[in-house]
């Protein structure tokens, strides 16, 4: 008959909403269609519809390998699997120049809303609602399609908590808790709306230019299908597919927090695009992700900057008179302002995007609510690597997740040994060290330049420090 979840949707969500720490749900998604979307059959789906990959080498550097270091094409999901599995006929495609055993291959951020606008009765395969968002489906999730290698550079969200549904083939996750943040050297070049990223390569960490490094705490999990990961709002990841075909679902579930995250990214968008935009540009400064369209101009900046605070202060009063949002003109100003990746697909609207306003009123659990939390096999902990145990393995083997935890604290210390070395060509060496010198391991320049400048500036305790003056300034 029915199949039976572990938890309801209310119990659910408060552990969403109020959980600190990543956990993987097991056994929450058995009945979902979505977990038969493989790579062959959203290729049948598709019909031929090419969508774009990003390419990188699978050589592992010192320095992370940004977006703005790799190679772009438009192909079809059946050119992928093609390539993928090594087959003669990827000598005259898309991927014809990309040798497999060199490079990895990655469709990530592809809004589900819009890859499939011409199906939308594929949005309900996906059923968020069971996680406690009802209405929440494939609608307001992004798909991610990989080969063996593709990752993610390590970066923390700016809006909101994560959740994703392993579908296909496993991924290594590497996480680490806000504290770690200074731990990490954050950097918001290249630039990019709602990511700060790490100017550390996790997989091959330069501890000589990065000792603070050695201080942070890396929590590995490994994510098998059917498992849900939950990724709460702050924590860093680096996010990397070890099978040769991945395919994930995630939504971005807005919390009340984000009123003020949307200020202080306005206040970054401000500052990073008026500092670079009157900089001489160079050949290598490519300081705008592939994400960003345009650099927006001072006088746009400032209208996202009076709008994030005028919701922020309308929040605020929300709470106070504890009062409903508005549904209409509130609701949409949320939804605008953290849609994640928004610039990503030109002509992205606001209905792709959706956020349920409800989610603002959900109240803070206190600390006795959280001893409470089933931890067991179909809530799994994503623990310290220094403090994983047997009992924890034991639980992995019980809940079906085998590879939940095997042999984790092997995985971070020794995930480039896993990868093949190999030698570059000369195109592509040029094209791995595109970024600024300041990303460059070897540099041997001393002045200062202007993203080390902008590296103190935006800094994400400065810039919390601005916003709040300027809200203070606003409620007198």
């Amino acid at each position: 008959g029915e199949d039976v979840k572990p938890f309801t949707p209310e119990k659910t969500k408060e552990i969403v909403m109020s959980l600190q720490q990543p956990v993987v749900f097991c056994n929450m998604v058995g009945d979902w269609p979505a977990l038969h979307w493989n790579v062959k059959y959203l290729s049948a789906v598709l019909e031929g519809k090419a969508i774009q990959f990003r390419l990188g080498l699978k050589t592992v550097d010192l320095v992370p390998q940004f977006e703005t270091s790799c190679s772009y094409v438009e192909a079809t999901l059946e050119e992928f699997l093609a390539w993928s599995c090594g087959q003669p006929s990827c000598l005259s495609g898309p991927f014809s120049c990309y040798d497999y055993s060199k490079y990895w291959a990655y469709a990530d951020y592809k809004y589900i809303a819009r890859i499939f606008e011409d199906k939308p009765e594929i949005f309900q395969d996906v059923r968020w609602s069971d996680f406690g968002f009802p209405g929440r489906s494939g609608k307001e999730s992004t798909l991610w399609i990989g080969s063996e290698g593709a990752n993610t550079p390590c970066h923390v969200d700016s809006y909101g908590c994560n959740l994703v549904l392993q579908v296909q083939g496993r991924k290594r996750w590497h996480l680490f808790p806000p504290g770690d943040t200074s731990f990490l050297y954050p950097t918001r070049i290249p630039y990019e709306e709602s990511s700060i990223f790490s100017k550390v390569n996790i997989a091959n960490p330069d501890l000589k230019r990065f000792p603070k490094f050695r201080n942070s705490t890396a929590h590995v999990v490994t994510l098998s299908p059917g498992q849900v990961l939950l990724v709460p709002r702050h924590w860093w990841h680096y996010v990397e597919s070890i099978d040769p075909v991945t395919v994930s679902i995630n939504s971005w579930i807005e919390l009340d927090a984000d009123h003020e995250a949307r200020v202080e990214e306005a206040i970054t968008r401000m500052l990073v695009c008026a500092i670079k935009s009157a900089e001489s540009p160079s050949d290598g400064d490519l300081w705008l992700n592939p994400t960003e369209v345009e650099a927006t101009s001072h006088e746009i900046n400032l209208q996202y900057l009076n709008k994030a605070v005028s919701a922020y202060l309308k929040c605020q009063e929300t709470s106070v008179s504890g009062q409903a949002l508005p549904s209409s003109t509130g609701a949409r100003q949320r939804t605008n302002s953290s849609c994640k990746r928004k610039r990503r697909e030109v002509g992205c609207e606001p209905e792709s995007c959706t956020l349920l306003t409800q989610e603002c009123d959900f109240p803070t659990p206190k600390a006795e609510e959280l001893q409470k939390t089933p931890f067991g096999p179909h809530l799994i902990q994503v623990l310290p690597e220094s403090h994983k145990t047997s009992v924890m393995a034991a639980v992995a083997v019980e809940s079906g997740g085998g590879d939940l935890h095997e042999n984790e604290g092997e995985h971070f210390g020794k995930l480039h040994c896993k990868r093949r070395r190999l030698l570059m060509s000369n195109d592509c060496e040029t094209a791995a060290h595109q970024m600024d010198s300041d990303c460059s391991p070897c540099s041997s320049q001393t002045a200062l330049s202007t993203n080390d400048f902008l590296d103190c500036l935006v800094n994400p305790r400065v810039i919390s420090l601005v916003a709040q003056l300027l809200l203070e300034r606003m409620r007198v």
